[in-house]
């Protein structure tokens, strides 16, 4: 019953500390981009500069996303954008409808949030880097399909939707927040540590009033 609470009393501190975490993103999230950081976070709205790498694309993912004339297949577009001291970032711009990579002419300079690389799972896709095709988003092996050396992590473009009917991707919204369920974890841990007690008050009355 003691190390239940303990359990318990341990979750309201991660509840403090994970409404930090979420305070400080909406924060950033409300505020200017900040220029790439030497060791970016991936709760940071940053700005990259540098240009777009021509005829350079490729694809993550797919998705069915809903239209006018029906639902339409399309995946995350992924290009490479070149900063002036030479260092390749590839950025994951959104989702467009296309089957096939083909590069889009973008303004430079994109705003977005860094991402670690993603590891594949039992049941993931296998990539076609033939094809340019990726179903783990790692940017070691897209940037080699693609014929670069690139940054070892990803940008993620944040950015309104675009007009309806566009082509244009359609990029994330807002900053990843991390899921904060340590308050229901803490009455959890507390119902279990009640009912506990509970259970040894029946218990020891049983054994004191028996005969």
């Amino acid at each position: 019953m003691a190390a239940m609470v303990a359990l318990g009393v341990w979750q309201l501190h991660r509840l403090t500390w994970k409404e930090a975490i979420i305070a400080e993103i909406r924060a950033a999230q409300a505020a200017p981009p900040i220029a790439l950081p030497a060791t970016p976070s991936p709760f940071e709205k940053v700005q990259i500069i540098c240009t777009w790498l021509p005829g350079q694309a490729a694809l993550y993912g797919d998705e069915i996303k809903d239209s006018p004339t029906g639902p339409i297949l399309g995946a995350e577009l992924i290009q490479p954008c070149q900063q002036p001291n030479g260092t390749i970032i590839l950025a994951d711009l959104g989702w467009v409808p296309q089957l096939t990579p083909h590069a889009l002419a973008l303004p430079p300079n994109p705003v977005g949030y860094i991402r670690a690389p993603e590891h594949p799972g039992w049941f993931s896709a296998p990539d076609d880097p033939a094809h340019r095709l990726f179903y783990t988003l790692d940017a070691a092996p897209i940037a080699q399909a693609l014929g670069l050396q690139a940054a070892p992590y990803m940008l993620i473009a944040l950015g309104p939707p675009p007009p309806p009917g566009s082509q244009l991707p359609i990029p994330a919204r807002d900053l990843p927040t991390p899921p904060n369920n340590h308050y229901q974890y803490a009455l959890t841990w507390f119902g279990l540590a009640a009912t506990l007690g509970f259970q040894f008050i029946f218990f020891a009355r049983k054994r004191l009033l028996a005969p």
